[in-house]
């Protein structure tokens, strides 16, 4: 039976396969083109030495890396390595902040339990942006306290980033920490351990793929993220790579589109590379989330 069963299979007509898969790959094939497109009209205009976006209309009509090295004429690497620190910084200190607010409301009964949770889901959907005038506010007065946490400082403006990663980032491991089962935590009280060494020993090593998430998550955010760097980095030196890419376009007159373009590419490998390294942990924590119970 299932030999004749494996033998339908082999033997599908085209039109049948069309109709149970066929349709579904096309979907998929329009959807990769319709995706990809920007991404190759962008590589192409990076390699275009006319300036301009409508000088890429025929693609790779012309390849010159003369764009690339216009980079080396501005601070394009100084702002792509402010870029990358406070990224990295702030994605593992959100990932870090949520992890333990996410434990915290998942393995804890306690007063207000609730309400802060409702707190931080109303919170949430407000996005920070809206508050920038009390940002700048604020971190104007620190400065003249804590400079390293004024205008200009790395520190401050991931401070800021950090002052908003309890929102979403909790409720994401929240529902990723109550699949784990309670029995491992009272194993392991019944071993010795204790609340801390079963959080860092125990906990994280099994959250280990939604960790892999927000931390991307909390990178790809940051690292993009412009009026919150804008308003708290105006020296040219202490940009982050969007501020810098803005600069380049900001002026009509003198925008080079080109040397934009070029700058667009290598500031998208870093999120590109992270991406394909947290891919397995990612993937892993889809599947593993469909079945834990």
């Amino acid at each position: 039976m299932s030999a004749t069963t494996a033998s339908d299979h082999t033997r599908m007509s085209f039109g049948r396969w069309t109709r149970e898969l066929g349709w579904r790959h096309l979907i998929g094939v329009i959807f990769v083109i319709y995706a990809a497109f920007p991404l190759v009209y962008l590589v192409s205009a990076s390699l275009s030495s006319g300036g301009t976006l409508t000088g890429s209309n025929a693609l790779f009509s012309e390849v010159s890396g003369s764009n690339f090295e216009s980079l080396n004429a501005t601070k394009f690497w100084t702002w792509l390595g402010n870029s990358l620190v406070i990224s990295i910084t702030a994605s593992v200190g959100a990932m870090l902040l949520g992890a333990a607010a996410a434990y915290a409301f998942s393995r804890f009964r306690f007063s207000g339990r609730r309400a802060s949770l409702t707190g931080l889901l109303i919170i949430q959907m407000f996005p920070q942006m809206l508050a920038f005038v009390a940002i700048f506010l604020l971190v104007l007065g620190l400065g003249e306290v804590f400079p390293a946490l004024g205008l200009n400082g790395k520190l401050g403006l991931i401070a800021v980033y950090l002052g908003g990663a309890l929102g979403s980032n909790t409720f994401l491991m929240y529902g990723f920490f109550n699949t784990i089962p309670r029995e491992l935590d009272e194993a392991a009280k019944i071993d010795g351990a204790s609340h801390a060494q079963i959080y860092w020993t125990i906990i994280l090593r099994l959250v280990a793929p939604i960790l892999a998430v927000v931390t991307l998550l909390a990178f790809i955010s940051t690292f993009g993220e412009f009026i919150v760097a804008r308003i708290l980095l105006p020296a040219e030196s202490s940009w982050t790579v969007a501020v810098g890419l803005y600069s380049m376009v900001s002026d009509q007159l003198a925008a080079n589109w080109g040397v934009f373009a070029a700058g667009a590419v290598i500031a998208a490998l870093p999120v590109l590379l992270l991406f394909l390294f947290l891919q397995k942990y990612i993937v892993g924590g889809l599947t593993a989330g469909s079945v834990k119970g």
